[in-house]
């Protein structure tokens, strides 16, 4: 299944951490980001976990819930959370998924359809295309996706700044400028045409070009 920004994420049921849970009834209100993990006692995702339990009010604030995934038995990912208190001093307290089977991986497009079999002796290398972060909102629709090397550490600072412009130009008619920054100005979007944007933005505009047009974030 190849997924878009904008599809429906997948609907399914799963075993995690916390118990059963059927993804869309558990997002219920509220944003999501589901990042997956090859395979666990691996090092880099190690470290991941950690920091998104570190960064797990910050996610909150935003009205955000975190899920992980692995392609391992409940008790195997039960039994890496030591060790990623030990690594990070930081004990993941939100669910992840135990995908044995790999099907939620193929629903994600993570793993190629016509795989067959479960986990069972299946190394982090056969799965290294299972390092995917998806962002989904309450209207449980695909915001952002992103795959990283096995090499490569997420940056989950980035991915709230991604959620902060998300969920800010889901409410404004505006988009954020390169490497925007909550509270920094943003631009009216070029559909929103002039007479219109007087009403919006009464206080006017910085025009830079007459497709680029700053204002204050609207949200401050």
């Amino acid at each position: 299944m190849d997924l878009r920004i904008n599809d429906t994420a997948p609907d399914f049921n799963a075993k995690t951490t916390e118990g059963e849970i059927s993804f869309h009834n558990w997002i219920g209100d509220s944003w999501a980001v589901l990042f997956s993990h090859p395979r666990y006692n691996t090092p880099v995702c190690s470290t991941e976990l950690g920091e998104v339990e570190r960064l797990r009010p910050e996610f909150e604030k935003r009205n955000v819930k975190m899920i992980g995934l692995s392609v391992d038995t409940v008790d195997e990912t039960s039994s890496w959370l030591d060790d990623i208190k030990d690594i990070t001093n930081q004990k993941p307290a939100f669910p992840i998924i135990a995908d044995t089977s790999m099907e939620i991986s193929k629903l994600y497009n993570m793993l190629p359809t016509s795989l067959e079999g479960s986990s069972d002796g299946r190394t982090a290398m056969d799965n290294q295309t299972v390092r995917t972060v998806f962002i989904v909102g309450p209207d449980k629709k695909i915001k952002l996706h992103l795959t990283y090397p096995m090499t490569t550490g997420r940056n989950f600072d980035e991915i709230l700044r991604v959620i902060d412009s998300i969920q800010l130009t889901s409410a404004h008619p505006v988009a954020t400028p390169v490497n925007w920054q909550k509270g920094e100005d943003v631009i009216i979007k070029p559909s929103v045409k002039n007479d219109e944007a007087k009403k919006i933005f009464p206080d006017g505009w910085k025009e830079i070009k007459p497709y680029l047009r700053k204002v204050p974030d609207p949200s401050k």
